[in-house]
């Protein structure tokens, strides 16, 4: 069974060509890609709608997570196996190389624990460092 197929049903997501499409990116990818990444790779075959709802489908069963950059803009990755439809679990370091632009997940980094003050609640935490990655330096 091909890895695509396997993370569908692993996630009990009905498997159609736009899914099977951009799980390939993803899984071919070792790095966060970005709404217009995905766009250009695929854009013959789908339209704009298609791969909005895909990602949003992917982000509400837990197969990928949202990556913010430092500008601020959305990216995607795929999950660990912790992940579900009911919980992200993504308290790791996530690095962005200022040569390349690509936005690595490093999931073996855990982002350090914070106090918050009192009547603080985190609901998400993001820790995004910026330099050069291993194939830059």
């Amino acid at each position: 069974m091909k890895a695509e197929q396997k993370i569908l049903q692993d996630f009990d997501l009905r498997k159609t060509n736009s899914r099977t499409a951009i799980l390939s990116l993803f899984l071919k990818k070792p790095f966060a890609l970005s709404y217009s990444d995905l766009e250009e790779q695929i854009a013959e075959d789908y339209d704009r709608v298609t791969v909005y709802r895909t990602l949003k489908t992917f982000v509400d069963k837990g197969v990928v997570h949202k990556v913010l950059d430092d500008g601020g803009s959305l990216k995607y990755a795929l999950c660990n196996d912790l992940c579900s439809s009911s919980a992200h679990h993504h308290e790791h370091v996530h690095f962005k190389c200022s040569v390349c632009g690509e936005t690595s997940c490093l999931d073996q980094v855990n982002i350090p624990q914070v106090e918050l003050p009192r009547g603080y609640e985190a609901r998400e935490i993001n820790l995004l460092i910026q330099g050069k990655c291993q194939k830059c330096a």
